[in-house]
């Protein structure tokens, strides 16, 4: 199924994009198994990343270059893996502009099970996973060198904290640096604790890419 032509399928990046940062922070929004239609800006996975760019900005300052991807459409999508497509076109944008730097990559949900196909590129060097969707047969691509955060709500019934906290033992058994971080009384939207997650995140990029 394709999405109806006229409709509004772009994608996007947004940020702070200063002269000569230290690293690049790409954060990647949630949505769902199935949907062709649009995300924009204002939609809630999109909008409810903007405070953890926000976070990390203020702590790095313009050490760091933070952007964050709007993807064109709602789902994953099964084969067409959608959200996927647009996490390497935004990649690509950002190694145009800041080519060899370190890239950390955010990314909730859907955008968590973003993060972990997208572990192996050679220039990223950090991952956080935020009640990632976690599916089996999808790549685990742990080594030596690359950084891990998994944080997820023990009270999440919309993904799994059991399969992330495996997920961490099989990157760590692959060589990753893995923190297995659960946060207690806390659902899939980061909602009741979230200057917790805010903060906990901006901390573990900015020490990770700055170090």
């Amino acid at each position: 199924m394709k999405a109806p032509l006229g409709r509004l399928v772009a994608h996007d990046l947004r940020g702070t994009m200063p002269d000569s940062p230290q690293g690049v922070v790409l954060v990647l929004h949630g949505g769902g198994e199935k949907g062709f239609g649009p995300m924009p800006w204002w939609e809630g996975p999109v909008l409810r990343m903007w405070p953890f760019a926000k976070a990390i900005e203020k702590r790095a300052g313009d050490r760091l270059a933070v952007v964050r991807l709007k993807n064109r459409y709602f789902g994953w999508n099964g084969p067409e893996q959608t959200p996927l497509t647009d996490a390497r076109w935004a990649l690509g944008r950002v190694r145009e502009r800041y080519a060899g730097l370190p890239v950390a990559l955010v990314g909730h949900s859907m955008g968590g099970r973003v993060v972990t196909h997208l572990a192996g590129e050679p220039d990223v060097t950090t991952v956080v996973a935020l009640a990632p969707w976690v599916e089996e047969g999808d790549p685990r691509p742990g080594r030596p060198g690359l950084r891990v955060l998994l944080m997820h709500g023990v009270d999440d019934t919309t993904t799994d904290p059991r399969r992330t906290e495996r997920l961490g033992e099989q990157l760590s058994a692959e060589g990753a640096d893995v923190t297995w971080r659960p946060v207690e009384d806390e659902g899939h939207a980061m909602l009741r604790h979230a200057p917790t997650w805010h903060r906990e995140v901006a901390e573990f990029v900015t020490s990770s890419l700055l170090r």
